[in-house]
């Protein structure tokens, strides 16, 4: 299984370690990237993604290595620790430059049959808040398996974990592993795809007339019988 890691931060903390450990008990070739030491470019609202395509983004020389290994894995880990209750400025950067892969855009078909993670922590609150802001950008890009790890370690660092929480986190790591292994090679679609893709479908069919959007979905056939699921 390929699988690759964004780290919403540069030093190896607690978030870190949950991704990697549960990166390594999924089993696989690992690719890992921390930000924003490998990407450090806020949108500037441009607009010339949604003209074109994305690499005409001014930041897609830095972009590429990313948007590679996004699209061949087929496990997504996004970690990012509680900031002010919500993912870090540095993941929210990364994620606002994927706006023409959501749905009611130009979503990349192979994204509806990899899985997801989401993974937070923080040393009391806001695990929650904080894998949704990953989350939808997961769900828009069309990924059907998501899953969402978020502990309150009480702990500034991964050394400062008790060890009843740190037997708690390995215990939800290992299960969670065992879905991945489980639902690895299969072809999922859930009922949130479903609801989005045929709301959008509704939309470009009557009064979403964009373009390069509609034809990019006219060509996949999309307007017609054609689904990214198969």
């Amino acid at each position: 299984m390929r699988i690759v890691i964004i780290n919403g931060q540069g030093h190896k903390g607690s978030t870190r370690m949950v991704a990697r450990e549960l990166a390594e008990r999924v089993g696989g070739e690992i690719t890992e990237f921390f930000l924003p030491r490998d990407f450090d470019e806020p949108c500037v609202g441009c607009w010339t993604c949604f003209k074109t395509d994305l690499t005409h983004c001014p930041h897609y020389a830095k972009l590429r290595p990313i948007v590679s290994a996004l699209d061949e894995a087929d496990l997504i880990i996004l970690a990012s620790p509680v900031y002010v209750y919500h993912a870090t400025g540095q993941m929210m950067a990364l994620l606002d430059h994927f706006g023409t892969r959501w749905m009611v855009h130009r979503p990349e078909p192979r994204y509806f049959r990899k899985q997801g993670v989401c993974v937070s922590t923080a040393a009391g609150g806001g695990m929650r808040s904080t894998n949704r802001d990953m989350a939808d950008s997961l769900a828009f890009w069309g990924v059907p398996r998501i899953h969402r790890l978020g502990f309150a370690i009480h702990a500034g660092s991964p050394a400062g974990i008790s060890k009843k929480s740190r037997a708690a986190i390995e215990r939800k790591v290992e299960a969670t592993a065992r879905r991945i292994r489980s639902d690895a090679g299969r072809r999922h679609v859930s009922a949130r795809n479903r609801y989005w893709f045929f709301l959008m479908r509704f939309l470009h069919r009557g009064i979403w007339r964009q373009e390069p959007d509609w034809s990019y979905w006219e060509e996949r056939g999309w307007h017609a019988k054609g689904r990214p699921w198969k």
